[in-house]
């Protein structure tokens, strides 16, 4: 077992050669490359400001469509009119042997009168006409305009949004594309540490104690005075103690007669 943990411990680092992040899809490259090619109306985005239909030449403007249309034909036809009767009388008066005299100058008068006054009904009814449909006509085109620059403002913040939205996803890729370098370069300055953590895990569980070794200098004296008898022996070595052969030596009296032994210190 321990063995096979320290081959495995022994092992190299084997960095993974692949791609660390999946990154962008090719759809949202191209919808990225699509949003950065948004022209924003940036310039042209703000508020509307209306204009008034009676300043100016506006009124005018506005009207003079209408009154070419509508009032001509009706000026016309009250002329042709007033041109009928005015035929219509003098035939009646040459019938009656009146043609040119004081009657028809009041005749045609009166056709000329009643003309005048058609044709200034016809003038203020055409013109306030022209001048309501005019003003509806301006109404309408301020409207649009207005709807118009509401329309170039939603647009423009909503490419905005698109952009920024679009950005943000993009930065968030590229966050995980960093964050994965880093967490790759961790594991491999950890690895050594890791290592040494399994190799210690391996010991966990088994009867090993603590042993420590102490170690000390010896020279030849301490050796010496270390021995058994390595003190005496000194002191025996320098004349200080007597070895019992020293202390204790027989002496013989000669007397002729060898009659006893005695033995003593000196």
């Amino acid at each position: 077992m321990l063995g096979k943990g320290q081959a495995l411990s022994n092992m190299p680092f084997t960095a993974y050669q692949g791609p660390l992040t999946a990154g962008q899809s090719d759809l949202q490259t191209q919808a990225y490359q699509g949003l950065g090619g948004l022209t924003t109306p940036t310039a042209q985005m703000g508020g509307f400001t209306p204009t008034s239909f009676t300043s100016g030449t506006t009124a005018q403007n506005y009207m003079s469509p209408f009154i070419t249309a509508s009032l001509e034909p009706q000026i016309a036809e009250a002329q042709r009119q007033a041109q009928i009767q005015q035929v219509q009388n003098a035939s009646r008066l040459g019938k009656a042997g009146a043609f040119g005299g004081g009657r028809q100058a009041i005749m045609d008068s009166e056709t000329q009168r009643n003309l005048a006054r058609t044709l200034k009904d016809i003038r203020n009814v055409g013109g306030q006409q022209a001048f309501t449909q005019g003003m509806n006509q301006f109404n309408i085109e301020q409207n649009r305009a207005q709807q118009a620059q509401n329309d170039l403002n939603t647009y423009g913040l909503q490419a905005l949004a698109a952009q920024q939205q679009g950005g943000a996803e993009q930065r968030a890729i590229e966050q995980q594309g960093v964050m994965a370098d880093i967490a790759q370069f961790t594991e491999e300055r950890d690895f050594p540490l890791r290592q040494t953590q399994f190799q210690q895990s391996l010991l966990k569980g088994l009867p090993i104690g603590a042993q420590s070794n102490e170690y000390a200098d010896t020279s030849a004296l301490s050796d010496f005075l270390g021995s058994a008898g390595g003190i005496l022996g000194l002191l025996q070595a320098l004349n200080i103690v007597k070895t019992p052969e020293q202390e204790f030596t027989p002496i013989t009296i000669n007397t002729g007669t060898p009659t006893s032994t005695n033995t003593g210190s000196v």
